[in-house]
C-alpha cells in the first residue's frame, strides 16, 4: 500500500524533529519507516519534501530535492 502525501510529510517532519536543529537525515530513513519497498518511494519523498519547511542539501550545498541527482540530506529549517 502506497503511503499518502500526508503520511510521507508526517514521517519527514517527525524525523527532522527527532534529529533536532542543525542535524540532517537521509530521506531513505523515512522511506524505510513507510514501506518495505522503500526505494520505489524515493521520488515521492523528494516531491513531498520540496513542499515542506525542510532544507535539502548535497555535500552541504542547498539543492532542490526534486531535481537533485544522487544522495541528498534533509534537515529542519532554522
Amino acid at each position: 500500500m502506497t503511503p499518502t502525501d500526508d503520511e510521507i510529510a508526517a514521517t519527514l517532519l517527525a524525523l527532522a524533529a527527532e534529529r533536532g536543529p542543525g542535524k540532517s537525515f537521509c530521506p531513505s530513513e523515512a522511506a524505510r519507516r513507510l514501506s518495505p519497498d522503500w526505494r520505489a518511494l524515493m521520488p515521492e519523498l523528494r516531491r513531498v519534501a520540496a513542499s515542506l519547511p525542510l532544507i535539502a542539501t548535497q555535500r552541504g550545498v542547498p539543492v532542490d530535492p526534486v531535481t537533485a541527482r544522487g544522495p541528498i540530506r534533509l534537515s529542519a529549517r532554522p
